[in-house]
């Protein structure tokens, strides 16, 4: 039996990504291009919480308030202070962000790579933890949510400050600004990030000169940097201090966001603008502000633009609305990669998805989620109305990723990289511990609203676990049906299975070649016909932007040189639109006995229905559940870019 095969390009399949340029100035370029980007698309949500962070833990309406005091003060700037360092800086920057998943970041990633290795050593110790994983990106939902609303509310709530007669006009506006920013998402990340990029160049600027302007009233503030300030304001006024945790949580949203966007801009990008802007001009606002509050408790209001000169504020309030809408661009990026990983890991149906850079794959626009995400966050600005309000739901979300980021993390480093057990137990216990003081904090807050992330993440745990477990099934019973690809062409070679070839080409779409695919397996034993040339066609996406026609496909003859039937692999980059014609027409005619006559070719679709069997496979509402989710499947004929009127569908009933 011959085994005689065609390849029109490496055995890889690889591309080399389009050269940006040429020589050193070039490089420096796009690099610092790449950090503009950075800072207009990912530092938005962490890079706003000094405009309600401290005005949310020293409010007097919180169910558990933080008296004004000196020493509450410094302990809890001090706590934002060690809270940023530890959390973002050593758990997302120093750690987690050296954890991807080809260049992909996010708490989806490390559940990639926690799956890909123990699928490696045939190991299933480690389902709790994957599952602790996906009920943290669940929670990253929760957040995508919370932060736009939150972000530009708190912003345009400084209209109050300008002239409280515009209180009033709070609400409209925000919801103005936050339709208009999902409109304009089609265009693309690296689009947003290029006119957001300079606003947020400006605001940190804004935001850490007025820090040194409250330094200089008040320079006592900056011993608030000690540690001593965090821990003994923990262990000397721990009743008071466990509850503003609950608060301090909010200098640190947007953590998750900066680690799940790291696939749009990449790990030095994103490092740079944090070490070099974001992070100093941040800690100077928070010691600015915490100065202001010591001269005048009655600045607890609104520290943040009470810090801002009388000529300045109104000013400052357009550019504080211009840095929160970029706040919320951070998480709906973040939701767009977390999404697109998850239908990767099986736990999402294949959505359409528009890659909007040739130069990173990880820059994506999702259409469904983004018309979810909008009206979601529109919903929740008109039932809470405030900032104030919505600070309540807002740490459990942050929170409860960070802490399964962080578990998740800690196994991977030593389950693919071998750190060493007294290390990893020691980092592990360290940073644990301060992110289960969040959590608990948080949880003080949950008739007050902490069960809205908690709803949505279990909403989506449900729904994820749902489609992993109903694909795992379906593709199982499919799998059966279907049979192998290479005992089916025996057949069909031997005239076991009879058939009448007639004049044409057919093309079947499958998921590969072990099995066959069931349209070709109907027409076999129902309909006793087959095309004179069979194409059995698998697609491919690599993570390049664009592949060439001469590395385009792979062909098979399946050991047959003479029978009509093929085996086609079509490569495609991420950024192109499957052109099934224009890649079949590269095959050699002297492999399918002259050329495919794809003028008239027919392709086939295997179809399948889900139907609520009585098998007690799962229970039924997760039937329910998971067929209705079916439905948001991107349309095969559409997604690959086959003809209408050329393409015909073969429906498979499958019981669940």
């Amino acid at each position: 039996m011959s085994d005689r095969r065609h390849r029109t390009g490496p055995d890889d399949g690889s591309a080399a990504q389009p050269s940006a340029g040429h020589g050193p100035g070039a490089r420096d370029t796009v690099r610092l291009a790449l950090v503009i980007g950075a800072l207009g698309v990912v530092f938005g949500d962490i890079g706003t919480s000094p405009i309600y962070t401290l005005q949310t833990v020293f409010n007097p309406s919180d169910p558990h308030p933080v008296p004004v005091s000196t020493a509450n003060v410094y302990g809890v700037v001090s706590l934002v202070f060690w809270a940023v360092v530890i959390i973002v800086m050593i758990t997302y920057v120093v750690l987690a962000m050296h954890a991807d998943n080809d260049g992909e970041g996010g708490i989806m990633a490390l559940i990639t790579l926690l799956r890909r290795w123990n699928a490696q050593r045939g190991r299933r110790g480690a389902g709790v933890l994957a599952a602790l994983g996906i009920f943290g990106a669940s929670l990253f939902f929760g957040d995508s949510m919370i932060t736009p609303a939150i972000s530009v509310l708190s912003a345009v709530e400084g209209l109050k400050v300008v002239q409280p007669s515009l209180e009033e006009l709070v609400v409209p506006i925000t919801a103005v600004i936050i339709v208009v920013l999902f409109l304009v998402q089609r265009r693309g990340t690296a689009a947003v990030g290029r006119v957001f990029g300079p606003v947020m160049i400006a605001w940190f600027l804004a935001i850490g000169a007025c820090g040194v302007s409250g330094i200089v009233d008040h320079p006592e503030i900056l011993k608030a940097l000690s540690p001593s300030y965090a821990l003994g304001f923990l262990a000397g006024h721990f009743g008071i201090a466990f509850f503003a945790l609950a608060g301090v949580v909010l200098a640190v949203t947007g953590a998750e966001a900066l680690y799940a966007d790291m696939g749009h801009f990449g790990r030095r990008p994103i490092t740079r603008g944090w070490l070099f802007l974001v992070f100093p001009a941040c800690m100077l606002s928070y010691l600015g502000q915490g100065a202001l509050i010591l001269a005048d408790p009655a600045n607890v209001s609104s520290p943040f633009f009470l810090l801002v000169p009388d000529w300045g504020r109104l000013p400052m309030v357009l550019l504080a609305t211009a840095a929160t809408v970029i706040a919320a661009q951070a998480v709906i990026t973040g939701a767009y990669s977390v999404t697109s990983q998850a239908a990767q890991l099986g736990y999402l149906p294949r959505l359409r998805i528009a890659h909007t850079s040739e130069s990173a794959i990880g820059q994506i626009y999702v259409p469904w989620i983004n018309w979810l995400l909008m009206v979601s966050v529109l919903t929740l600005v008109f039932a809470f109305r405030s900032s104030g309000a919505l600070a309540y739901a807002y740490g459990m979300a942050v929170v409860g990723t960070i802490t399964m980021t962080t578990l998740l993390y800690f196994y991977v480093a030593r389950a693919k990289w071998g750190t060493s057990l007294w290390l990893i137990g020691t980092g592990a216990t360290v940073l644990l511990v301060v992110d289960l003081l969040f959590v608990a904090a948080n949880l003080t807050k949950l008739v007050h609203g902490a069960w809205i992330p908690l709803l949505i993440g279990l909403v989506a745990f449900t729904v994820m676990t749902t489609w992993q477990r109903g694909r795992a099934l379906v593709t199982e019973e499919r799998e059966r049906r279907e049979g192998s690809l290479p005992e089916f062409v025996e057949q069909l070679r031997s005239g076991e299975a009879w058939t009448l070839r007639v004049p044409g080409t057919s093309v079947f779409l499958n998921r590969g070649k072990q099995t066959a695919p069931l349209a070709l397996r109907a027409n076999v034993e129902h309909n006793h016909v087959r095309h004179e040339q069979v194409v059995i066609l698998s697609l491919l996406t690599e993570p390049v932007p664009r592949v060439p026609d001469d590395q385009r496909i792979t062909v098979d003859d399946l050991g047959y040189g003479d029978d009509g039937i093929i085996h086609v692999t079509a490569r495609f980059g991420y950024m192109e639109t499957p052109d099934v014609p224009g890649a079949l027409a590269l095959v050699d005619p002297a492999l399918t006995e002259g050329p495919l006559r794809l003028d008239q070719a027919s392709y086939f679709l295997s179809k399948i229905e889900l139907r609520r069997g009585k098998s007690p496979t799962m229970a039924t509402w997760r039937k329910r559940l998971f067929i209705a989710t079916s439905y948001i499947t991107a349309d095969a004929a559409e997604y690959f870019g086959l003809p209408r009127d050329q393409t015909v569908n073969m429906g498979s009933h499958i019981e669940v």
